[in-house]
């Protein structure tokens, strides 16, 4: 690790720690030649699959357009940015763990559906009437006795 100060090569780690839920530690480093400290922040990049879309097209994972779209589905809605994060995070977490190189858009649209019913039932059908292009109000109405359905077993 170089120095920022001095931009030596040699610097010696003196304390690290993990950040409470997260992935990164922190490490407080001391420069040999200069004696300075600084803190540095490590994290181990894991790439994201690519995302197969219905066409076949094959498009790198997007982050910004899965935010847009749990956004989108949750507009006006009380839900709290930290439980969106929270949901964000696990979607990805699922798409890293599932150890595929290309995973579908349908894949996908499941994780976000099944987070979205669990932050915002609103929301969800919202979601999912894009998502399964709903042609009718037949088609909303099947969709909410099916969320009845699973709130009533739970």
């Amino acid at each position: 690790m170089y120095c920022p100060f001095c931009n030596a090569e040699d610097t010696k780690v003196t304390d690290s720690r993990l950040i409470s839920e997260s992935n990164q530690i922190r490490r407080r480093r001391e420069c040999l030649d200069c004696k300075e400290r600084f803190t540095t922040y490590e994290m181990a990049e894991l790439t994201l699959p690519r995302i197969i879309k219905r066409d076949g097209r094959r498009d790198s994972f997007s982050e910004e357009k899965l935010r847009a779209g749990v956004m989108r589905a949750l507009q006006k809605r009380p839900v709290s940015a930290e439980e969106v994060e929270n949901a964000l995070s696990r979607i990805k977490h699922k798409a890293r763990a599932s150890g595929e190189r290309e995973i579908s858009s349908e894949q996908v649209g499941e994780w976000v559906m099944a987070e979205l019913r669990n932050l915002d039932q609103v929301a969800y059908v919202r979601f999912a009437s894009v998502y399964r292009s709903f042609q009718d109000i037949k088609e909303f109405r099947e969709e909410i006795t099916r969320l009845e359905n699973q709130i009533t077993e739970e």
